[in-house]
């Protein structure tokens, strides 16, 4: 397995995943790679959601969410980025062009 460079920015929820994962019998490296991917906060707390209801997962399973949950964050990034571009459309028609 490729070995992925700890990220810079990482919230604590996944520094707390990798530990997690580590302790469940994980490789240092599925569980790096795992935490690299969700890095945020958000994204960290739903694993440990996860994981906290299902105490042995194989791998796969594990991927299998962590893709799930990254597709729930790209759908729920791409909704807001159309709701502000509807508010600013909704703003020109109700205000015009020059304010």
């Amino acid at each position: 397995m490729k070995k992925v460079k700890p990220m810079k920015n990482r919230s604590e929820e996944s520094i707390e995943l990798y530990k997690v994962l580590v302790q469940r019998g994980y490789s240092k490296e599925f569980s790096e790679l795992i935490s690299y991917e969700l890095n945020t906060t958000w994204t960290a707390k739903r694993m440990l959601g996860y994981l906290r209801y299902l105490p042995k997962l194989r791998e796969e399973d594990i991927v299998d969410e962590m893709l799930g949950i990254l597709s729930d964050r790209d759908r729920i990034r791409a909704k807001k980025e159309l709701e502000y571009n509807q508010s600013v459309i909704n703003e020109i028609y109700n205000n015009g062009f020059d304010n």
